[in-house]
């Protein structure tokens, strides 16, 4: 029997019940993730309205992204020094094609010529120029520099062919001094190729040109042909026909390709800063012999441009005399835009065309 004074015991307070972990968020937190999310909308709709206007507003940036001088290496590589790069048989050089513009160059010879290079100087380069190989006129690429990996081992698969091949980075690049500028690329490539031609004596010079040196290349063989002194061939990797087409196409522009005024804020800009690069016009002045090599699965310029650049040129009153030629490579060979060099029926393909160029030009 309980005492009169003993406290009541209480009852336990019910357990709390455990959260069911597949119960819905309450209202408050719902509607805090629904502001979160609309809110990233609105922000990201903004970028994506903003970056045209931006492009438009200063002309500049869209041209910079096209050139992408300032993108270089992710590894430091000294320039002066090819032979860190397994390049012993290259030689650097420094030319001024223009007041207050210096232009990193390099030189490598023939590997049959390997053993005779080692330690010589910038006069023996030069005058191996003279020797009795061919020279090739290397136009790169827009990313990077003359050092970059894929840009050694075309120098290198070359120079195993029997070619001597004189690169260079353009003006802004690399240790290049200058500001970029479709002139001034192609004033930078003109005072190379004169170089050249001014010490190898009567041997074929031949301009390859990849991607953004495709434009560079036609600009110069243009030129040379119209005063008269055309290269011995033109080789075009990787070609584009002209700036709009190419920045059309290009994968970047996608989200952008149907936003209104699209060539207003992302063309205009370029070709009002004077970067053209007419290949399809060009085309229709060069007379020297022509080989296109494309890949099928490039993701950068297209496949059908390059295809369309060839069938301007096939049309070409000023090609009419000279060998024109368009070489595919299927997707399946995964060469994409700049792996053409390692496909092995290369040789061969340059062994047909060079030959044929060649042989035009001493008879």
């Amino acid at each position: 029997m309980r005492r009169r004074n003993e406290p009541v015991a209480k009852s336990a307070p019910a357990a709390a019940a455990a959260p069911d972990p597949g119960a819905e968020p309450a209202p408050d937190r719902r509607h805090e993730m629904w502001c979160r999310f609309w809110k990233l909308v609105i922000w990201l709709l903004g970028v994506y309205i903003a970056i045209p206007f931006l492009l438009k507003l200063f002309p500049a940036i869209p041209t910079c992204l096209f050139v992408l001088n300032n993108v270089q290496d992710f590894h430091f590589i000294d320039l002066k020094r090819p032979q860190d790069l397994g390049l012993n048989h290259t030689y650097n050089y420094y030319l001024q094609p223009e007041e207050n513009v210096t232009i990193g160059v390099w030189h490598t010879v023939p590997t049959a010529l390997w053993k005779d290079a080692q330690g010589k100087n910038q006069l023996w380069y030069e005058d191996a120029l003279g020797s009795n190989y061919p020279v090739i006129l290397y136009l790169r690429g827009n990313r990077g520099t003359r050092g970059k990996n894929t840009r050694v081992a075309v120098y290198k698969l070359l120079s195993s062919l029997g070619y001597h091949i004189v690169t260079f980075d353009y003006r802004g690049w690399a240790d290049s001094t200058g500001t970029p500028s479709e002139r001034g690329l192609t004033t930078d490539a003109l005072h190379v190729f004169d170089w050249i031609k001014a010490r190898s004596r009567d041997n074929p010079v031949y301009i390859w040109g990849l991607s953004l040196g495709t434009g560079i290349g036609t600009n110069l063989a243009r030129h040379l042909c119209e005063r008269g002194t055309p290269p011995d061939a033109l080789i075009l990797e990787s070609p584009f026909t002209n700036v709009p087409e190419g920045i059309r196409s290009h994968f970047l522009s996608t989200v952008y390709r149907y936003f209104p005024g699209f060539d207003w804020f992302f063309i205009d800009p370029i070709i009002s800063s004077g970067v053209k690069f007419a290949n399809d016009e060009n085309v229709k002045h060069i007379s020297c012999s022509l080989l296109i090599l494309h890949a099928e699965d490039d993701p950068v310029i297209p496949f059908h441009l390059g295809k369309k650049l060839y069938n301007i040129a096939a049309s070409s009153p000023s090609l009419r005399d000279y060998k024109v030629q368009f070489v595919p490579f299927h997707r399946d060979l995964g060469y994409r835009h700049i792996f053409i060099h390692t496909s092995p029926e290369l040789p061969r393909i340059l062994r047909e065309f060079l030959g044929k160029s060649e042989h035009e030009h001493h008879h």
